[in-house]
């Protein structure tokens, strides 16, 4: 008996020296992609141009999906890929993925590279396609959307996932005001359809660009 109470503790002890080496393992893991991540992210301030976000939106993405425990993410155009950072960086985190979608080759293929530099390959999947066509084809479900695509289909866009997104989930959206000029383009009619529905919770941000944010909460 005093042999199996002993054998029984050094398995107990053994199973907690993997556990914590583990667990000293990803911290190491975190701490290292952060420093990639954030020394990418600094070599790369003020220079975002090709309709990709301010930085400061980005955090504003990064912090909802970090207070949420997001995991399954898509983002509707994909630029050259500071937003997508953001949100994968974020979900590194979470241990979740990304889906993203850009139609332009050359835009995706700069993303792609911004993507490996940045150490977050592994949590982004980039699609170069129609999003007005590969939108509709995604499966889902979805807790955490991007759109900042065509201005014009940003309506389109959200008819064609909502159902896609979890209840309690967050959809996002770039350059709404909620108010002035973009008012008269495609995010105005975005914003005036999705502001009073009842199953949405809308707020928009206009510390940087503008983006709406808006969670779902049921299905009706």
């Amino acid at each position: 008996m005093k042999i199996k109470i002993n054998t029984l503790l050094l398995l107990v002890l053994f199973s907690c020296v993997l556990i914590n080496l583990a667990i000293s393992q990803n911290i190491e893991k975190n701490k290292n992609l952060d420093e990639r991540v954030q020394k990418f992210l600094d070599s790369r301030r003020g220079t975002w141009r090709d309709m990709n976000i301010p930085a400061s939106d980005g955090k504003l993405l990064y912090d909802i999906i970090i207070k949420n425990n997001y995991k399954k993410a898509l983002e509707i155009g994909t630029s050259t890929g500071h937003s997508a950072i953001w949100i994968a960086w974020a979900l590194s985190k979470t241990s979740g993925k990304l889906i993203t979608i850009e139609i332009d080759k050359d835009r995706y293929n700069e993303a792609m590279a911004n993507f490996k530099e940045a150490g977050l390959s592994e949590y982004i999947d980039a699609r170069l396609a129609d999003a007005h066509q590969l939108v509709k084809d995604l499966k889902g479900p979805f807790d955490f959307v991007f759109c900042d695509a065509d201005k014009g289909w940003y309506k389109n866009y959200f008819i064609d996932v909502f159902p896609k997104l979890e209840v309690g989930g967050c959809y996002t959206a770039h350059n709404v005001s909620g108010r002035g000029s973009w008012r008269r383009g495609g995010t105005g009619e975005f914003y005036d359809y999705i502001k009073d529905l009842p199953n949405l919770e809308t707020t928009v941000d206009n510390s940087g660009a503008g983006l709406s944010i808006s969670y779902k909460k049921s299905d009706k």
